[in-house]
């Protein structure tokens, strides 16, 4: 009986193995569409020796799945920084970042502290920075002039324009009407109450709303053929029209345009961490981050990466920034409640005549 104890711990460790050298041969990545190109998933491969299997996503669905799983079934994921701390604090999906498995250098300094300050619980830090881009308006400049965001409801642009029935359109509008909702993060009541004007505001202009769009080509398409003239967008989506037609222009709003910036984290019960910094060290290096620029149509947190990519594709972003980052406002974590305060918010949009 004595060896009976020690040959069953053996047994169990040599069966053991082989799961985790599997485990470590695979990189199970929850992302979004166009973030893990394949040709660097090659790339990535033909080095590390390590096959990355890439689970496409969005923000919600990456907290509901980590949240079902404990933390589970991915190695890697990459939410938006705003929706790291929240999500962490209530349901504890990630572990920290250890900076000396990183190698920071590879980042630019100033979206690094941007994570740092907006990603960060009791000085552990949930994230790194991958890739950023901004909302603001794009405009047919022969059929339309605005400046900001509620120039969208002007009683010309009726039937003409289109804004997505999510979050950033309430906080868009809110700038607008010169207030900051990001100031009033901590003040619940104040929050509701500005979401409540802002409620108002979009339920009266509803009339200018051609549609709410749900995917990127119903609004590509709706601009292109003429049916918008102007509306809320993204930066790339944006300079892609321009590129196509050159009276459509991309435009950082008055009150500015909101920028996104998604990440890296770490799910609390990843099996192959190591595989995971690997990824982080290896799509960090400027050529390979350009290339990662270049699918997603939006520049790389990689210190170096932007002088890699397509000149013309920096010339718009230097038309449409002029000034740069100066005004642009970046999303701060959400603390849990706001968003079902802003849920309740778009559905009573949804409803109104």
């Amino acid at each position: 009986m004595k060896l009976a104890l020690p040959l069953l711990l053996t047994v169990l460790l040599v069966l053991a193995l082989p799961a985790r050298a599997d485990d470590a041969k695979k990189l199970r990545i929850i992302s979004w569409a166009d973030y893990v190109p394949a040709e660097v998933i090659a790339d990535f491969k033909k080095e590390t020796g390590i096959q990355v299997e890439v689970t496409l996503s969005n923000n919600e669905e990456m907290i509901s799945k980590l949240r079902a799983t404990g933390g589970a079934g991915f190695d890697l994921a990459q939410p938006s920084q705003d929706r790291i701390v929240g999500a962490q604090q209530e349901f504890r999906i990630y572990r920290p970042i250890d900076l000396s498995k990183v190698k920071a250098e590879q980042f630019m300094p100033d979206l690094l502290e941007t994570v740092k300050k907006n990603a960060s619980i009791d000085g552990k830090l949930y994230g790194l920075p991958y890739v950023w881009g901004a909302e603001g308006l794009v405009v047919n400049s022969k059929k339309a002039k605005i400046a900001d965001y509620g120039d969208l409801c002007k009683a010309d642009l009726k039937g003409k324009t289109a804004v997505r029935l999510k979050r950033p359109t309430l906080m868009a509008f809110a700038l607008a009407s010169g207030k900051d909702p990001f100031a009033l993060y901590g003040n619940v009541k104040a929050y509701s109450a500005l979401m409540e004007e802002v409620g108002r505001t979009l339920s009266a202009c509803k009339p200018n709303f051609r549609f709410f769009y749900d995917n990127k080509d119903q609004l590509l398409n709706g601009v292109r053929s003429g049916e918008i003239v102007a509306a809320m967008m993204w930066d790339s989506g944006g300079w892609k029209l321009a590129s196509e037609n050159p009276d459509i222009h991309f435009i950082n709003p008055k009150s500015g345009a909101i920028a996104w910036l998604d990440t890296y984290a770490l799910p609390a019960r990843g099996k192959n961490e190591a595989g995971a910094y690997a990824w982080i060290n290896f799509t960090m290096r400027p050529a390979i981050a350009a290339k990662i620029a270049k699918s997603v149509g939006n520049f790389s947190a990689s210190k170096g990466a932007d002088v890699l990519m397509d000149p013309k594709f920096r010339a718009q972003f230097a038309a449409s920034f002029p000034d740069g980052f100066k005004n642009i406002k970046w999303y701060p974590a959400i603390p849990p409640g706001l968003e079902e305060i802003e849920g309740r918010i778009l559905d009573r949009i949804k409803a109104a005549n």
